[in-house]
């Protein structure tokens, strides 16, 4: 009677581990290889980092809402004004106002995104207080800051011809405090100005 072949079940386990490594490989750089997607496709209303602006805009107005969000903060946090008005390749300046309610420093991270989602691919942001953690002392307040613009490119996209508003939102979230550079002390980069 014909036995297995020597080493059946060894290559067999072998493959199995080999599976569930690769499994656990992937679980670990899901997360960095989505973000990755997300900052070149736009998915999910992921915005764009721009070094600087173009050197023209197009003759269309879109309008750029704001919505600002608070969880876990004792924080207020609105946006100076609701919304303003661009041309498609314009760089615009706009500033959110926060307010520590309680009697401790507080440290808020930020996560953003637009819609329609689509618009990810577009929204440039030059500098946004969203690229640093926010920390404001007790009774607080904050002008913080974001220079962006919505690229050209936007009118050769056929998805994106009727849009005519993009809403740009933050939430805040708790941070753990961490070492900062010098550098992001400086007000200009969008970090917070205290009022």
């Amino acid at each position: 009677m014909p036995g297995k072949p020597k080493g059946g079940n060894g290559r067999i386990a072998i493959g199995l581990v080999a599976v569930a490594a690769g499994m656990v490989g992937l679980a670990y750089a899901s997360v960095p290889l989505y973000r990755v997607f997300c900052s070149v496709t736009g998915y999910g209303g992921t915005t764009q980092v721009a070094a600087a602006a173009p050197d023209h805009a197009i003759d269309r107005d879109i309008f750029i809402r704001f919505d600002a969000n608070i969880s876990g903060l004792p924080w207020s946090f609105r946006p100076a004004v609701p919304q303003v008005k661009v041309k498609v390749g314009e760089t615009a300046n706009i500033e959110f106002i926060a307010t520590n309610h309680s009697d401790r420093e507080t440290v808020g991270t930020a996560v953003f995104n637009v819609t329609p989602d689509a618009a990810g691919l577009y929204f440039n942001k030059i500098a946004c207080f969203c690229f640093n953690q926010q920390e404001l002392k007790p009774g607080e307040t904050a002008r913080m800051g974001v220079q962006f613009f919505v690229s050209p490119d936007m009118v050769k996209d056929a998805e994106m011809k009727s849009v005519r508003a993009i809403t740009l939102s933050y939430t805040f979230f708790p941070a753990e405090v961490t070492a900062r550079p010098v550098a992001d002390a400086d007000t200009a980069n969008g970090s917070n100005k205290p009022l």
